[in-house]
């Protein structure tokens, strides 16, 4: 008789709960351990697009694509881009992507709504991980379980990554400051953001709008600092960090400053990124998933959608009666899907943060047009 495998999940985010799902459909019954305390605990970020042959891909191969689809928001795939002075440069409504649009907070709703109670451990932050020829032992504040595989899906600084390599993710050169808007209180917001998101980029500098579900507006000023200087941003009081935001855009098109001074600001966000083509050595009964294992700029728009992806096939890998290879396997095709992800996100972020201003940007646009 075949024992099923003991697998515990370090993180509760999209990645390791579609992981979850997928486990449990093949009727196994993985643990997933999530610091936050319960799922309203903190804001889980902004909307996501979920593309057609990786994120999608997930939420059909979970089962879950009405849930999904009743969720969505297709209507808000389009983008806008103006210079520093409001001049709107281009403009393009994404009727007929697809790509469609959803809160992080709505997936990962989704997804914990299709798990059993109690898969997911609430207020569980890993303390330790140690691993001997027996198999593994999670440690947490409740005390310590043994496994036989352990998934690292707690993000760019997974504490599982330690097991398999001492990469770290390293700065990425760019500070960003979050803000949120509700559109009814904020109608000039509405009216500059359209039918998705728009970019507003100037020399080094870009300001971002981004329509989130139930009326709301997701905003963000970015810009070149040092990553001393990034973190003292992110340790002053907010009004002061606004002030200091406002300062980097002085000569700004008074319409987009009120992108910086008419939010809530909600955080400074340094940027970071693990190195390009990251690969550890493999260790049975250890491995990674999102970003934890490719933590990249969000400026590929692929984040969310690779974690997706690397659950469904390392749900295969770990289902499919083959043994530690197929996860050797998984480890390498995710890489390989990665890379290239992690490659256009540095160009992105680099076409975005420029001495150029918004002229790179408005290449791309026009270039996906045409192709």
């Amino acid at each position: 008789m075949t024992i099923d495998p003991r697998i515990a999940i370090i993180g509760g985010g999209p990645g390791g709960l579609m992981l979850a799902r997928l486990l449990h459909l093949h009727g196994l019954a993985p643990i997933v351990f999530e610091r936050d305390a319960h799922a309203d605990e903190r804001p889980q970020g902004g909307s996501l697009d979920l593309h057609a042959e990786t994120g999608q891909h997930a939420i059909r191969a979970a089962g879950l694509e009405d849930a999904f689809l009743a969720e969505a928001r297709p209507e808000d795939q389009g983008d806008r881009l103006y210079d520093a002075d409001g001049t709107l440069l281009f403009d393009r409504d994404g009727h007929g992507d697809d790509r469609p649009e959803i809160d992080r907070s709505a997936l990962r709703r989704i997804l914990l709504e299709s798990l059993p109670e109690g898969m997911v451990r609430w207020a569980s932050r890993v303390e330790a991980i140690t691993s001997d020829e027996s198999g593994h032992t999670v440690v947490t504040a409740g005390g310590t379980q043994a496994f036989d595989i352990v998934i690292g899906a707690d993000g760019g600084w997974s504490r599982l990554r330690a097991l398999l390599s001492d990469v770290q993710p390293r700065y990425e050169g760019a500070v960003f400051v979050e803000l949120g808007f509700d559109r009814r209180r904020h109608p000039q917001v509405d009216a500059l953001v359209g039918a998705g998101k728009m970019f507003a980029v100037g020399e080094n500098r870009v300001l971002i709008g981004q329509r989130n579900g139930h009326d709301h507006i997701r905003g963000y000023a970015g810009w070149r600092i040092d990553e001393a200087d990034a973190w003292a941003l992110g340790a002053m009081p907010r009004e002061a960090a606004r002030a200091a935001t406002l300062a980097v855009f002085e000569g700004w098109s008074s319409a987009l400053r009120d992108l910086i001074g008419g939010g809530d600001l909600l955080g400074v966000r340094p940027l970071y990124a693990l190195p390009i083509g990251y690969r550890w050595p493999s260790v049975p009964g250890v491995t990674l998933l999102g970003d934890a294992a490719h933590l990249m700029s969000p400026f590929a728009g692929e984040g969310v959608n690779l974690a997706l992806a690397d659950a469904v096939d390392l749900a295969e890998a770990l289902t499919s009666g083959a043994g530690w290879p197929a996860v050797e396997r998984y480890e390498a095709a995710m890489v390989a899907r990665a890379t290239p992800a992690a490659e256009d996100a540095a160009h992105g972020l680099a076409a975005v943060l420029s001495r150029k201003g918004a002229a790179p940007v408005l290449d791309h646009y026009r270039a996906r047009l045409s192709g």
